[in-house]
């Protein structure tokens, strides 16, 4: 998956101007970036400032940190319960 070259403080920047008043064609016009992806920020970014921005970023660290850890437990039980098969 491609990298965007903006940070998630700067898009927010950018849908404030948009939530400012200013038109989506100049502001996708000044930052070379294309109506579709303004539309998909939007979706994902629309009304936050930077502290939910931030809070955001650490449930998808913590969401993805419990994820690892329920796949390894999950593989340890599958493990010992194979184990356990084997010996009776």
């Amino acid at each position: 998956m491609k990298r965007t070259k903006f940070t998630e403080t700067q898009i927010v920047g950018i849908l404030k101007e948009y939530e400012a008043g200013k038109r989506t064609e100049d502001i996708c016009r000044e930052q070379k970036i294309s109506r579709a992806t303004f539309y998909t920020w939007r979706k994902k970014y629309g009304g936050m400032d930077n502290q939910q921005l931030k809070r955001l970023k650490e449930l998808e660290d913590e969401n993805r940190r419990l994820k690892r850890m329920f796949a390894d437990l999950s593989l340890d039980h599958q493990l010992l319960k194979e184990v356990l098969e084997k010996k009776f």
